[in-house]
């Protein structure tokens, strides 16, 4: 039986689901056939042709939808669930949007021959909310591009001018929504800058990267004009030089079904801080400074010390090498085809 895959993300913007799909997809090559809508992925279009135009051009065959949703309709069919904020995190999306994936994805989970996820914390919240029984559900964590390496000396200088940096920042890659906690991290960057300012000089930036997705509720970012820069979205090809000129990545996000930035920072060489829930504990393992994502000043104290200490930053930037060297999407992709061929025979 051949394995078709659902190419809805071929028309949808590039973050952290249609990575995933793009990368596993490229080296699964010629053992998969790709099926893409004509037009746009996203909106009530998208749904349309996912639901009603993609079962249409089917064969017998297995289906793989790597980015959450696929078409109930199909049975034979694995479905690639990367998280269930649409349940645990509702707030953060538009309510008709939520409301769309609470009605969906619990029914075509129970629907679909086998589930794929990226984290032991996601499947189990996959199993409980979905009400699945857990071996029907393979972890296969995500990895990391071989682009995502430290960049050189000239890279990283032509990076910062195109987005007028300084020599020091901190820097933050994800879109602007609620759960990504931008407003905390905001605050505690506001109790710490004046600090930096007067013992470390040149005062640091911090740099947020990305931009609100429409399906996303409102962040309402209130940030301190001198000291904060927005750039908006970043193509790829911008991002290993913006990781690797920062003094150190900081993602203190309340949810994540796997946190992909934070891996793409460690194999920059980038010191890192994150949460300590959810699945990131799982993914930064050893090689990161763990934080309590709603307490400010956790979070403040976290960024004031690394920025502070060459030694801590240098034992995070090899631990972080080391960490990425482990994840890549040539072991993803070869685990995914286990599980697909396995279900397609």
């Amino acid at each position: 039986m051949r394995v078709q895959v659902n190419g809805r993300f071929m028309r949808q913007r590039v973050t952290g689901m249609q990575r995933y799909a793009r990368e596993i997809v490229a080296r699964l090559g010629s053992r998969v056939e790709l099926v893409e809508p004509t037009r746009a992925g996203h909106g009530i279009r998208g749904h349309l042709w996912e639901q009603v135009g993609l079962p249409c051009q089917l064969r017998r065959s297995l289906l793989w939808s790597p980015c959450t949703t696929g078409p109930l309709g199909v049975g034979s069919q694995i479905v690639t669930i990367h998280d269930c904020a649409f349940h645990d995190r509702a707030e953060c999306f538009t309510p008709r949007f939520a409301a769309w994936l609470q009605w969906l994805v619990p029914r075509l989970a129970r629907r679909v021959r086998q589930i794929l996820t990226v984290s032991q914390f996601s499947k189990g919240r996959i199993a409980e909310i979905c009400r699945v029984p857990p071996d029907k559900i393979h972890v296969v964590q995500n990895g990391v591009d071989p682009r995502f390496h430290p960049a050189t000396a000239e890279e990283i200088a032509a990076a910062r001018a195109r987005f007028n940096l300084p020599e020091r920042y901190v820097l933050c890659v994800g879109s602007l929504e609620p759960r990504k906690n931008l407003p905390r991290l905001l605050e505690a960057w506001q109790q710490v800058s004046q600090q930096l300012i007067s013992n470390q000089p040149p005062s640091p930036k911090l740099v947020l990267v990305g931009t609100a997705a429409a399906v996303f509720a409102s962040a309402k970012l209130e940030a301190p004009v001198e000291s904060v820069v927005l750039t908006g979205y970043v193509p790829d090809e911008m991002l290993p030089a913006l990781y690797s000129g920062a003094t150190a990545f900081v993602y203190p996000s309340l949810y994540e079904g796997f946190g992909l930035t934070v891996l793409e920072a460690m194999a920059c060489g980038t010191p890192v801080i994150c949460s300590s829930t959810t699945s990131l504990p799982e993914v930064a393992g050893d090689a990161a400074v763990l934080v309590d994502p709603n307490d400010v000043a956790a979070i403040g104290h976290a960024i004031q010390d690394l920025l502070a200490d060459e030694q801590l930053r240098s034992s995070l930037r090899a631990r972080g090498l080391a960490r990425a060297r482990q994840c890549t999407w040539d072991r993803a992709a070869d685990e995914t085809w286990q599980v697909l061929a396995n279900a397609a025979n």
